[in-house]
């Protein structure tokens, strides 16, 4: 096998690569913005959970996370970040590089 930089699987954004984060960017990427209840029914997991792993995505900058009322009722409403999204594709092409098949030397 080469020493090929493309195939440098420590390159993976860990951020990203955790199995709830990887399910939460995943759905935000195609829907954008969703509501906590939402989220969680998505990827499952309890409020707590869920509320660790969107910590750390927020703390990255890959997500952001809005409270507020609808109604009388708490919201929490979370989107995708412009950083976030292209951390995204990063992590995307980073996988497919992984995965594409390797001409040996």
């Amino acid at each position: 096998m080469s020493g090929d930089a493309g195939y440098d699987y420590r390159e993976i954004d860990d951020i990203i690569h955790g199995r709830v984060r990887l399910a939460v960017m995943a759905f935000l990427s195609g829907a954008g913005a969703a509501d906590f209840n939402e989220l969680k029914a998505r990827v499952g997991g309890t409020d707590g959970n869920l509320s660790v792993h969107l910590k750390k995505l927020e703390e990255a900058g890959y997500v952001a996370v809005e409270k507020g009322l609808r109604g009388r009722r708490p919201q929490t409403t979370v989107s995708l970040t412009k950083k976030g999204r292209e951390a995204w594709i990063a992590y995307i092409a980073r996988m497919e590089d992984l995965l594409r098949p390797k001409a040996a030397e």
